[in-house]
């Protein structure tokens, strides 16, 4: 089953109505053979049949270079879709039925006598099933065939008949501007724009669906969806993967092309677009084109102060050797390759409504966790009231949307610490997808052919968005081909390049680090904790990260902070700066001179770049004062590594 599978509706008692199934059709897949097809669209089709909504007059076409027939197409469909379904159980007699409807014609797109028999069986085949002359045409190819399909589809008469005709026209949609605009004259030679269906499957997720839903339908969030009273919007899209094999497509690619230009932007389109006059297809495309058509197009020099690139090393074992190769010792990688693998930007959306509010974005692969989310920060209540309490400062409410894995939504708060004084402590509210609502695991597509035979354009792109999002991306590209990339500079496994971390620190703020219980688990000290006390921390940490030769301890320093060492090695020097020991992920330190209110015993020092997450005395104190089993293990480490005993009360103690 996929891993990355997740929910697209509501099914049985919690929809309000039956879903009507989709417009009766045939659908010509070209590119039948490849891994689309077997991964996505046909597990996408199983799950619309097993859910009542795949029309009983439907019939699937498929076409590709491969020699097979429709009855080794068939096997082969059946032997995949038995690796790739994504539901609890394998239906056979809702498959059985459904290959029955698979067909398949042999040829190249370059052979204009394939295109007469494609339309000799599509006309049987809707003879057959009763398609109403309808016909879906999805082109699941390399966007350099799109032109010869299109030429060819309608050179064999393919545009005329009784019934609609659609094209869906996978990403991505252009490399560049260039090529995004020449795609868009070939493709709209001979189709209407009302007939093009350019895919984003990230827009079929429910998760980014809602972000619609949300806004447009809950009156306490929309009065405060401006500059206002947002500070700040962070994107996310991290993933742990590296280019797994895919080398010679990811070097002509690249984290701007592939993740951030189309699924990020579309998002962001999404979150900050004005409200349309209805849900009406074009009335919400027209807002997402005036929001893309505003983000500022930056100049090489803009280029050069708000946004950052990076690519991923090597992973060293302990003894210094090459565990994992680096993205350029990947297989069919250029050695001196300039491609990214992560980038980060500042964005500015030049409007009324978000004039002044920074927009971040960042994505990447080999990272620490494979995570989607949207950080929307609020900007911080008046502290002036609490002058004369034990309240020293107060943090930023945030809006939290989880895409993946974990999908749901978040409130972070402040809240007050039960006892007789005032004081506050940040806590948080969520909503999970699968606490809420009995569903189905899909892949994304469901809703995409769904949508499409119904023609309801909404989750496809424009021509004009897309040409918006290539105007924005442009500037980035034409800028790094120009100019030197000092690559590798982030290891596998960490947040991303220092570079990053700097350019959101150069405006006063830090990433914020989406960190769940099963990430925090991987960590012994924490592992056995229950919920309540995972929580307590997670809303605690702070993130940080430091460069190969930063200080992190000062000896003599009174000791304030407990550092958890998510990423990296630092070594704790004498006074001479002879190494004493050498920490390395997952280790704690500085929690000696913390727990103790004492200067600081020894200077610590960064052997690599690190990733850290910091807990301040007075939020571990509390915590440990709610969870006695984590100060004794608190209590172990100190006596096991300093061989030091420390007393339970001044563990517990506030200051």
């Amino acid at each position: 089953m996929l891993d990355d599978a997740f929910v697209l509706r509501t099914t049985g008692a919690d929809a309000p109505e039956a879903s009507l199934p989709t417009q009766p059709c045939v659908m010509v897949v070209f590119g039948a053979s490849g891994d689309l097809t077997k991964r996505l669209l046909v597990p996408a089709l199983y799950n619309l049949a097993c859910d009542g909504l795949l029309s009983e007059h439907f019939a699937l076409l498929g076409t590709a270079m491969d020699p097979l027939t429709t009855e080794s197409f068939r096997e082969r469909m059946t032997a995949d879709i038995k690796k790739f379904h994504t539901r609890q159980e394998f239906d056979p007699r809702v498959w059985d039925d459904l290959v029955n409807r698979f067909h398949y014609v042999p040829g190249a797109f370059d052979d204009k006598a394939l295109f007469q028999t494609l339309r000799a069986e599509v006309k049987r085949l809707d003879a057959v099933v009763g398609a109403a002359d309808n016909v879906l045409f999805y082109l699941a190819t390399a966007p350099r065939f799109f032109g010869l399909l299109c030429d060819n589809l309608n050179e064999a008469g393919f545009k005329d008949g009784s019934g609609w005709r659609r094209v869906i026209v996978e990403k991505p949609f252009g490399t560049d501007l260039e090529s995004a605009l020449k795609l868009n004259r070939e493709v709209l030679a001979h189709w209407h724009e009302n007939q093009i269906y350019r895919v984003d499957h990230y827009l079929g997720k429910e998760t980014v669906q809602n972000l619609l839903a949300f806004r447009f339908s809950n009156g306490m969030f929309e009065p405060l969806w401006n500059k206002n009273y947002i500070d700040n919007i962070q994107f996310n899209v991290s993933e742990a993967v590296d280019v797994q094999g895919r080398g010679g497509y990811y070097d002509s690619s690249g984290v701007l092309r592939d993740m951030m230009q189309n699924h990020m932007f579309q998002m962001l389109a999404y979150l900050c677009m004005e409200v349309p006059g209805s849900f009406e297809p074009d009335a919400i495309r027209n807002e997402k084109a005036k929001l893309l058509q505003a983000i500022r197009r930056y100049d090489a020099q803009e280029v050069g102060r708000y946004v950052v690139r990076g690519q991923y090393g090597p992973q060293l074992d302990a003894d210094g050797k090459i565990a994992k190769p680096g993205y350029r010792g990947e297989k069919d990688v250029n050695p001196r390759s300039k491609t990214e693998t992560y980038a980060a930007a500042r964005l500015h959306i030049d409007n009324w409504r978000w004039e002044g509010v920074p927009v971040y974005l960042r994505s990447g692969k080999a990272l620490w966790k494979r995570g989607t989310e949207i950080i929307v920060e609020f900007k911080k209540a008046p502290e002036v009231i609490f002058r004369g309490t034990s309240v020293t400062g107060l943090s930023p409410n945030r809006l939290l949307f989880h895409i993946q894995p974990y999908q749901g939504i978040e409130v972070q708060f402040q809240a007050k610490i039960p006892g007789p004084r005032m004081q506050l402590q940040p806590v948080n509210m969520r909503f999970a997808y699968g606490d809420a609502f009995k569903a189905s695991r899909y892949t994304g597509y469901e809703v995409m052919i769904y949508s499409c035979s119904h023609g309801d354009a909404t989750l496809f792109s424009r021509g004009d968005l897309v040409e918006a999002a290539w105007r924005a991306a442009q500037p980035l590209l034409d800028s790094w081909a120009v100019t030197p990339a000092e690559f590798p500079n982030y290891a596998r496994g960490s947040w991303g390049p220092k570079v990053a971390a700097d350019l959101i620190a150069k405006d006063g703020r830090r990433w914020h680090e989406v960190v769940t219980g099963e990430v925090l688990k991987t960590v012994p000290l924490f592992k056995d904790g229950d919920a309540l006390f995972l929580e307590a921390v997670i809303m605690a940490l702070r993130s940080r990260q430091v460069a190969s030769g930063d200080l992190i301890i000062k000896k003599g320093d009174v000791g304030r902070e407990l550092y958890l060492l998510a990423r990296g090695e630092v070594e704790v020097l004498d006074d001479v700066g002879n190494v004493l020991k050498i920490l390395r992920d997952g280790d704690i330190f500085g929690e000696i001179g913390l727990l103790m209110s004492t200067p600081r015993t020894a200077d610590v020092r960064a052997r690599t770049s690190c990733d850290l997450f910091v807990l301040d005395k007075a939020d571990f104190s509390r915590i440990l004062r709610d969870n006695p089993q984590f100060a004794k293990a608190v209590q172990q480490v100190a006596k096991d590594r300093y061989d030091v005993n420390v007393n339970h009360q001044a563990l517990i103690a506030p200051r």
